[in-house]
């Protein structure tokens, strides 16, 4: 058995919950060590997940704008074609850089990185084991904290071959353009994949069980990207319908998968058919490993961990933050969760997390972001609320670039006028939604937004033009 080391603080898992929780840590100087099962650090987000994906949304953005849209500029180009390993090459070479920049933070800050799956001995120690099984390591603390993320969740009758039914993992590793793809979630990770392959050339059919795509947002923001998806991409939608089974037939050249779902409504069974089928209907905590009985925890219906408002877990000393605690799965939530817990357990007061005030985006193009308030969940609360909305085909920056599509929506209390909800859609939506959180945070009036100065011509315009609209109406370009 290998000798037992100690530290102050112990993370599992190396995404960004976990690092930047260790990173902290060891600012406000803890001894910290931290536990990572793959050879790479930076977790899902980092790896398989938030940036490889938006590598290749941005290398199919620039061919589809090659393709479509350079001739309106004056530019002359033959016909592009992809070169499916350059394209993925080039995604393999960003994971690597900014994982290899994870590795440099952790040596600077001077963290212990463990490699292995670590599992809880008791409630204050921990044995780190290699693939093979072997005990590498016995690591003790007085603070543990679980940062181990989430998984692609499973679907009842989806049979996942990692080849042709496949999940976000190998959907960025294809060795070609599919013709046909069926998206299994009209989500986040479903509508950005299904977009890198749409902008390709491949017909992509999204099959969801709501009756709306990205349902957990503002419900104008699904219509509007459903409407531009199938006008740019020629996305095909079945709302409402449940899927039964997803299997792979045939062998060769000639394998197709399909994929048998349910009408909801009238319980009609329908069939599709398509090269690939991605499956994208969300993740679910992850905790295999851990062996979290041996610390005295437990995980409820969803897998999660259960904790109190500071994160700690029934058992003292053991904390959760991320995708395996309540919440959204959003990589930016874990951040600013682990950020608050270091601190906290250094003895500081952090100001609160406020939940609703975390923005969700979505990166396809346009892009989609909301933060705040839904109006279907100020209607369901009975909250007064105005709202004010303005398009981008008017304005004068989208006109200029050719990205006309989408609008900015704000929702404002009715009495105070303060702004409880924004929700956008359009270019560069994904870095204008900051100023919304802002505005949040401060609890700042529309009447705010509305009299601060926007630089002109700049796509933030809009944001100050649709807190006019939610003052009186009385927005100036429309």
């Amino acid at each position: 058995m290998p000798e037992t080391q100690a530290f102050d603080a112990i993370v599992i898992g190396a995404g960004p919950g976990g690092y930047v929780c260790a990173i902290r840590l060891a600012q406000l100087g803890f001894n910290v060590a931290i536990c990572e099962k793959e050879a790479t650090l930076g977790g899902t987000c980092l790896n398989v997940g938030c940036i490889p994906s938006k590598a290749l949304l941005d290398s199919s953005e620039h061919f589809f704008n090659a393709k479509h849209h350079f001739a309106d500029h004056g530019i002359l180009v033959s016909e592009p074609k992809v070169d499916m390993a350059a394209f993925i090459g080039r995604k393999t070479k960003v994971v690597d850089q900014v994982t290899k920049g994870v590795a440099f933070l952790m040596k600077k800050n001077k963290i212990t990185v463990v490699t292995g799956t670590a599992s809880f001995k008791d409630q204050s120690t921990l044995e780190v084991k290699a693939p093979g099984g072997e005990v590498t390591h016995v690591l003790t603390a007085p603070r543990i904290v679980i940062a181990t993320g989430s998984k692609v969740a499973d679907l009842p009758g989806v049979v996942v071959d990692a080849d042709r039914v496949i999940t976000s993992t190998e959907a960025l590793l294809l060795t070609e353009v599919p013709k046909t793809m069926v998206v299994i979630g009209g989500g986040i990770i479903g509508l950005e994949l299904g977009s890198v392959y749409g902008r390709l050339g491949t017909q992509v059919t999204v099959v969801e069980y709501a009756d709306r795509l990205i349902p957990g947002m503002d419900a104008d923001l699904g219509k509007e990207m459903a409407r531009i998806l199938k006008k740019h991409l020629g996305f095909e939608f079945h709302f409402g319908h449940a899927v039964t089974s997803a299997t792979t037939t045939g062998k060769g050249k000639a394998r197709k998968t399909v994929v048998t779902a349910k009408q909801v409504a009238s319980g009609t069974e329908v069939t599709f058919e398509a090269d690939y089928t991605l499956l994208a209907v969300g993740r679910s905590a992850y905790t295999a490993g851990l062996n979290l009985q041996a610390a005295g925890l437990t995980t409820d219906a969803k897998g999660r961990i259960d904790i109190n408002d500071h994160f700690q877990t029934a058992v003292p000393g053991i904390y959760a933050i991320g995708d395996v605690v309540r919440g959204a799965m959003l990589a930016h939530k874990a951040s600013d969760e682990g950020v608050w817990l270091a601190e906290h357990l250094a003895g500081h007061k952090p100001a609160p997390i406020h939940y609703h005030r975390i923005p969700g985006v979505v990166y396809t193009w346009p892009e989609v972001a909301g933060v705040g308030y839904t109006e279907d969940e100020l209607k369901a609360a009975g909250t007064p609320y105005k709202a004010g909305k303005y398009p981008f085909k008017p304005h004068g920056r989208s006109v200029a670039s050719g990205d006309t599509d989408g609008f900015v929506k704000i929702l404002a209390h009715a009495d105070t006028d303060e702004v409880l909800g924004v929700h956008m859609i359009g270019p560069r939506i994904a870095d204008l939604i900051a100023e919304a959180v802002v505005a949040l945070e401060f609890r700042a009036s529309a009447e705010d937004i509305a009299t601060f100065s926007h630089a002109h011509p700049t796509y933030a315009e809009a944001v100050k033009e649709a807190a006019l609209d939610a003052t009186a109406k009385r927005a100036l370009h429309l």
